[in-house]
């Protein structure tokens, strides 16, 4: 990094020269654009769930779901304003569906993600199959699969949405369409993708692609088991509790490509610090406490959802025991060998 107290006049004009050409010096930016450490402007949040609540509620008198396309309020990180991001990486958004609407059907490169807030018999389609959305689901939307939400309870449905929008910014790859119909023909029965892929098992002659799960709705009830059979048979991990990851049954990788899913169960003793280079975003399933984010204290409840930006340590202290799920880009960095961790104190 140049020292700019030794900024002569003669490299003041060489500099002046040579932007005129669209060319600049990497001496004098250098120690900006390769750091020691991740340095993020994304920062600690949280959103507290009862007021995206009530400011949905109150967009759902404004605009309709299919005025709207998606009637979505956005959670921009603080450090990230007006950018439609959540972490450098990724997007978040509380998704709004009343009784009797329609979500109409298209399809677009990005990833997509939906994690069941508040609302039970609701559905969401993708490629064809139908699925009915309880709370605490974890459904998949692929890259250019079409999909369409539909409300048919007497109850509003609130969902909360992940895409992998500003990676697929970055790399100039937004493609999207829309279908014409608000909602696409149903070609497979309610329930069909998880009966073939769900249970360890598969149809013998799939030729179906490992980019992707093929199970598209990941129920919160087996996931629930699985982290009470984790408890009754191992200690917690000192930084995780008893975490798992949500898995693609074709090849054993991350469910989505480009985000990585998991769901944790905190015990009341908590957690010991950790930190790794995929900001991720938390929501809080069952139970409350609070966590600690470098200097920042977030306090959460059931559906609240926050933030931890790159490398910040982070230490959760749950009043009871509870489940969080969470979101981030860990999958993209461990193809690109770029993911790494730090855990306890060291």
């Amino acid at each position: 990094m140049e020292d700019r107290s030794r900024l002569t006049p003669e490299r003041t004009a060489f500099y002046n020269k040579i932007d005129k050409q669209n060319m600049a010096p990497l001496w004098t930016v250098l120690g900006d654009l390769v750091t020691p450490e991740p340095a993020s402007k994304c920062e600690a949040a949280i959103w507290h769930f009862d007021e995206i609540r009530t400011a949905m509620l109150e967009a759902g008198g404004l605009i309709t779901a299919k005025e709207a396309e998606r009637r979505v309020l956005i959670l921009e990180n603080p450090g990230l304003r007006g950018e439609s991001k959540i972490t450098t990486s990724l997007y978040a958004g509380v998704q709004l569906v009343l009784p009797g609407e329609i979500a109409p059907a298209h399809r677009h490169t990005q990833s997509a993600l939906r994690f069941v807030l508040e609302g039970s018999g609701a559905h969401t389609a993708v490629g064809g199959e139908k699925t009915i959305m309880q709370y605490g689901d974890f459904v998949i939307t692929p890259q250019m699969a079409w999909h369409d939400h539909g409300n048919e309870t007497d109850a509003p449905m609130f969902w909360l949405d992940g895409l992998d929008i500003p990676l697929v910014s970055i790399l100039d790859a937004s493609f999207a369409e829309v279908l014409g119909e608000d909602a696409q023909a149903i070609t497979r029965k309610s329930g069909q993708s998880y009966a073939e892929f769900g249970h360890n098992l598969m149809p013998v002659d799939s030729v179906r692609s490992g980019h992707v799960s093929p199970i598209f709705n990941y129920p919160y009830e087996q996931s629930r088991e699985t982290l009470e059979a984790m408890k009754r048979g191992d200690d917690p991990d000192p930084c995780h509790g008893w975490k798992l990851r949500y898995s693609n049954p074709l090849d054993g990788g991350h469910a989505m490509p480009t985000i990585g899913t998991f769901i944790q169960l905190l015990p009341k003793i908590g957690t010991l610090p950790y930190r790794s280079t995929d900001a991720t975003v938390f929501t809080c399933v069952e139970g409350n406490g609070k966590s600690r984010i470098g200097e920042t204290l977030v306090e959460w409840g059931p559906k609240d959802i926050f933030v931890v930006p790159s490398w910040k340590p982070v230490v959760h202290e749950p009043a009871q025991e509870s489940i969080l799920f969470s979101y981030s880009d860990r999958p993209v960095q461990e193809k690109l060998g770029l993911w790494r961790e730090l855990r306890g104190n060291s």
